[in-house]
């Protein structure tokens, strides 16, 4: 573990791994698939869990590339991945419908049975690297 600020981070794929294999449940195979296709869109992107608290004490996977790219959370009717700076970019296939009014965050809900556009995504994960790699 390695520290971040005051909060402690957790940078080991295999711990990410052990945390989405959990009880055969929609919401952890679509978090599953989700991460593989982030892992696919960028093979340097970094993995972390960050914010755990009580009643999430497995906390929340992050993705990194020169920054945030996303969040991906399981909820009771959806799994939600978050783009940091999702309102800076294009999303010409309309993935994002979910905190759509965010000056800065815009989400996907992924709900039981939607199909992911793969090939959508993988643009809007890498359009979000390149946003991030040209800030530095």
């Amino acid at each position: 573990m390695k520290k971040s600020g005051s909060q402690t981070v957790e940078s080991a794929p295999q711990l990410n791994d052990a945390r989405i294999q959990g009880p055969d449940d929609w919401r952890e195979e679509m978090l599953s698939r989700l991460r593989a296709l982030i892992k696919q869109a960028d093979p340097e992107v970094v993995e972390e869990y960050k914010w755990k608290k009580p009643s999430k004490p497995e906390g929340t996977p992050v993705w990194y590339h020169d920054g945030i790219i996303c969040t991906g959370e399981t909820y009771k009717s959806a799994v939600k991945l978050t783009f940091a700076k999702g309102a800076m970019l294009d999303d010409t296939s309309g993935l994002f419908n979910s905190s759509l009014e965010g000056g800065v965050r815009r989400a996907i809900d992924f709900h039981e049975g939607d199909q992911v556009n793969e090939k959508a995504l993988k643009a809007l994960i890498r359009a979000a690297v390149a946003l991030n790699t040209s800030k530095t």
